[in-house]
Formats: structure tokens, C-alpha cells, sequence
């Protein structure tokens, strides 16, 4: 299976650069013109226009092999191309492979989840590092050879714990962080270096059924259908701009255990969804909402 998915990605290095701007003529002539001039390949084009506030996307992908600019001057001359257009551009190469970290509890479905797609190859992405605030999960990940730090959070400690966490994330060289039901509010101390690098995963239930025990309070309303959704984490609580999200229909034969089990299923495949959203560099985000190239 693992052989499959490798034959199905794209190997050789490529550049991905994700666009907005005001919508105008000339826009898509001028950044596949500029990708032919110099010899690259073009191999995804994805664009949208939001014609109420009109804003141009796009997000375009070409081989480096072959192409007449060095990598390391292809950022200085998309700089010259934008300026005219106004244009906000993010760029990305598909030969460094990102570092994320992940910030867990005691819930391990969504860590063992990505364990394994990152072991299996079916992710391009190393994991520096795993932090917690509990030591329950440390066996589960030694396993995998990747370092665990148990960071207890102690009454009126908080500030000190999350000093050692922006500490080892930084001498990890941490690209993205990912909370993998990470039972904790992340600070602005945390948010500001990593804003738009932070994915959550959650229950759809928020705010119709906060707290500890969503599952026990949908299942006393009678719910027909329970949810998942994966967003960037912001300062305003679970309102960050949402990547990915799904459903799956209950009934009243469903147990609060049944209840319990799908939606787990549900929140790993949700979070693994947006996790590789993320990694193919496919989101773009504009006034707090998603924009996610096919």
C-alpha cells in the first residue's frame, strides 16, 4: 500500500507559490508567463475568484528542474512580479520537508493516527518532537523514535511551562504544530509566532454542546448526526479559519459509547485531512476564512 501512494506523488522538486490579490486583467498571464520566460513546467493551477470582495487566488506549482532561475533566487524575482499586481504571495519548495511538532494529552487516537501515515511515508513531514502535559502517551511515541517531553502544567506555572515548550519548539526548528486533542488553551505567548501554523482538532458540537462531555450532552438531545472540525488555532477560542470538516449520521440506537467511537474516527480522519491540506501548501487563508485549492 505504501508503494502505491509513493508512485502516486509527484518526486521531483517543485515550487509552489500561493497568490492573493485585488482581481484585475492580466493577473494569470503574468505568473504563467513569467514560469514559462524562465523554463518551469507548470503541474497544478488552481485559482478562485471572490467576486463580492474582489479578490484573486491562486496557487501554482512548477518542476525546479529545468527551470533558469536558482531556488534560492526565485523568491527575490516573484517579489519584482508581484509589486505591480499588488499581490500577497507565499512560496514554498517541495524539497524541504517541514518539521511539525505535536502537543497531546491523555486522548491517543489522533497520535497514533499520524504516527502511523508518517511512518507508513504517506506524509512528507518529520516530527521533531512530541510535548504533553501528562506522561501517559511517553511509551506510545518512544516506539517511533521520536523525543517526548512531559511538560506538567502546576497550579500558577503556567507562564514557565509554556517558556520551556517556545524553547524546545525553537531549538527543534518547528515549521507547524498540530493539537492532537491537546487539552489545553494555547497563549498568545505561543499563537504569535506560530499564527496560521497552529491546527486544532475538535467535535462540531462547539458552542451548541461545550465542556468536558460533549457526547453525553448530544446524546441526551437526540442528535442525528455528529461532527468533526479542523481549524488554525486564533486567540478567540475555537473561531480560527476552518480546513476541514465532516459528518456522520447517529441514531437513537446509539449508545454515548457508540457516540464516543465515531466521532473519534471522525476527529482522526478530519485532522489528517487538514494535516495534509497543510503539508501540499493548498490553504490560503483571507478575512479569517479558508480558501483550499483542489
Amino acid at each position: 500500500m505504501v508503494a502505491t501512494i509513493m508512485e502516486t506523488q509527484h518526486v521531483k522538486p517543485s515550487a509552489v507559490v500561493l497568490i492573493s490579490c485585488p482581481d484585475q486583467k492580466g493577473i494569470d498571464a503574468a505568473i504563467t508567463g513569467f514560469i514559462s520566460a524562465h523554463h518551469g513546467n507548470i503541474i497544478h493551477l488552481d485559482q478562485h475568484v471572490d467576486f463580492e470582495q474582489n479578490v484573486f487566488f491562486m496557487r501554482i506549482e512548477w518542476e525546479l528542474e529545468g527551470f533558469r532561475i536558482a531556488q534560492d533566487n526565485i523568491a527575490e524575482e516573484i517579489a519584482k512580479l508581484a509589486a505591480p499586481f499588488r499581490i500577497d504571495w507565499q512560496l514554498f519548495f517541495s524539497n524541504r520537508k517541514p518539521r511539525m511538532a505535536v502537543f497531546v494529552s491523555r486522548l491517543s487516537h489522533c497520535l497514533h493516527d499520524i504516527l502511523a501515515r508518517v511512518q507508513s511515508a504517506e506524509w512528507a513531514v518529520d516530527i521533531p518532537c512530541v510535548i504533553s502535559n501528562h506522561a501517559d502517551l511517553g511509551a506510545l511515541v518512544s516506539r517511533f523514535d521520536i523525543p517526548y517531553y512531559h511538560l506538567p502544567i502546576e497550579p500558577g506555572a503556567k507562564d514557565a511551562q509554556e517558556a520551556r515548550t517556545l524553547e524546545l519548539l525553537q531549538t527543534h526548528e518547528v515549521d507547524f504544530i498540530v493539537l492532537a486533542r491537546y487539552m489545553q488553551i494555547i497563549s498568545p505567548r505561543l499563537l504569535e509566532p506560530f499564527t496560521h501554523r497552529i491546527i486544532n482538532i475538535h467535535h462540531s458540537f462547539l458552542p451548541a454542546f461545550p465542556g468536558a462531555r460533549p457526547y453525553h450532552s448530544a446524546y441526551a438531545r437526540g442528535v442525528k448526526i455528529i461532527g468533526a472540525t479542523s481549524h488554525y488555532v486564533t486567540e478567540e477560542l475555537d473561531a480560527g479559519p476552518i480546513i476541514e470538516q465532516d459528518i456522520i449520521r447517529v441514531s437513537h440506537k446509539d449508545s454515548i459509547a457508540d457516540l464516543v467511537r465515531k466521532g473519534r474516527d471522525l476527529e482522526k480522519i478530519v485532522l489528517s485531512r487538514a494535516i495534509w491540506h497543510h503539508l501540499q501548501h493548498k490553504v490560503l487563508i483571507y478575512n479569517n476564512k479558508t480558501v483550499i485549492f483542489d
